[in-house]
C-alpha cells in the first residue's frame, strides 16, 4: 500500500481486536540474501507470554543491522506463520510507508514492557 492509496473496506471492532499486536525488542539481526526484495531476518523478544519470534522484514532503505538490535518494535503475534523462502516468519512487524514506499518502523517514544499489549 502506498501512501496515496485509499483506505481499504471498513472491518468491526471486533475484527480489529481479533489482532493481537504487541510491544517486542529486536535480539538478533540478519542479512536475508535469499529474499526477492532486499530484507533482514528478525528475531523479536516480545517478553513472558509470547516469547521470541522470528520474522523478515524489508526495511533495508532505511535501517541496517547495527541498529536493528535492541530496537522496540510492534507486531502482530497471532498471525498464522508464514514460509519466506529459508524463513519462517512467525510475526508481523508493522511500520509505514514513507514518500517513496520504503518501511518506516513503528516504535513507542517511551519504554514499556516487553509483551505488552497495543490499545
Amino acid at each position: 500500500m502506498k501512501p496515496e492509496d485509499p483506505p481499504s473496506d471498513e472491518i468491526s471492532p471486533d475484527q480489529f481486536f481479533d489482532a493481537d499486536l504487541r510491544l517486542g525488542q529486536i535480539v538478533e539481526a540478519h542479512p536475508f540474501p535469499e529474499a526477492r526484495k532486499p530484507a533482514f531476518k528478525l528475531t523479536i523478544d516480545f517478553g513472558p507470554g509470547v516469547g521470541i519470534k522470528k520474522s523478515s522484514a524489508q526495511i533495508t532503505d532505511h535501517y541496517d543491522l547495527d541498529t536493528l538490535v535492541g530496537k522496540c518494535v510492534i507486531g502482530v503475534v497471532n498471525f498464522p506463520a508464514r514460509q519466506i523462502g529459508p524463513v519462517r516468519s512467525e510475526v508481523l512487524v508493522l511500520g509505514v510507508s514513507d514518500a517513496d514506499g520504503a518501511i518506516v518502523l513503528l516504535s513507542p517514544d517511551f519504554d514499556a514492557p516487553l509483551g505488552a499489549r497495543v490499545c
